[in-house]
């Protein structure tokens, strides 16, 4: 048996998880919700942390020192930041970092470390389920920042300097906190915007669409977990 993390920031990236996982137990720990259920054999425990870097890695942290997982999938919806990468597909972290920060603080100070890889087996995984269903997915960097970008300037100036295939504003923090307790991780994010200026119209539309697509994929990665 192996316990598995679950992470998504909103109600509605953890919905449709919930509902085939069934009734849970539930505990309250540092104002986080813990939805623990046995699924196939393992043990899965999903969280939604709340929106941005620094409910992230407080969720992240206390999942760790709660649950002891022996893997942490961050999940959700994501805007697309390549033009390969379209509405609906899904972007498998290679590794994560910050885009609103002087990577110098986190290299030159602890934890030596601004980029965050992912765990090579769960990226497979991730891959392997996608294809098994048809989806299109693409693996590459996420990055995450404070704010949702939907703006067609911002979006060049972070792909100029980034180069990632989706952003977000949690990847790097799940990421940031599994580097420092050495847990594998991986983010899995469907598109739900072109982080555009069309970004806040697109993920209205899309976005439970992404979620649902995404919860599937998660459920189905799972399975391939084993001892």
């Amino acid at each position: 048996m192996k316990t598995i993390g679950i992470i998504g920031a909103m109600p509605s990236e953890l919905k449709d998880i919930r509902l085939t996982l069934g009734t849970a137990g539930i505990k309250n720990i540092s104002g986080f919700d813990f939805y623990e259920n046995m699924y196939h054999g393992n043990r899965i425990i999903n969280v939604c942390c709340g929106i941005a870097k620094v409910n992230a890695a407080l969720c992240t942290q206390v999942l760790i020192d709660n649950f002891n997982p022996d893997c942490i999938i961050n999940t959700g919806v994501a805007g697309g930041m390549d033009s390969i990468v379209k509405v609906c597909d899904v972007v498998v972290s290679t590794e994560v970092m910050p885009h609103d920060l002087d990577l110098h603080f986190l290299n030159d100070y602890p934890p030596y470390c601004g980029i965050f890889k992912a765990d090579d087996k769960l990226i497979k995984n991730a891959v392997n389920v996608c294809s098994d269903m048809g989806v299109n997915s693409f693996c590459g960097r996420i990055v995450s920042g404070e704010a949702f970008v939907s703006d067609n300037c911002l979006k060049a100036e972070i792909k100029e300097k980034f180069n990632p295939y989706a952003v977000d504003m949690e990847s790097a923090a799940v990421g940031h906190a599994c580097y420092l307790n050495k847990t594998p991780f991986v983010s899995v994010r469907c598109i739900s915007d072109n982080a555009d200026d069309d970004g806040a119209m697109s993920f209205d539309e899309f976005e439970k669409i992404a979620a649902k697509r995404v919860a599937e994929i998660v459920l189905k990665m799972t399975d391939n977990i084993k001892e």
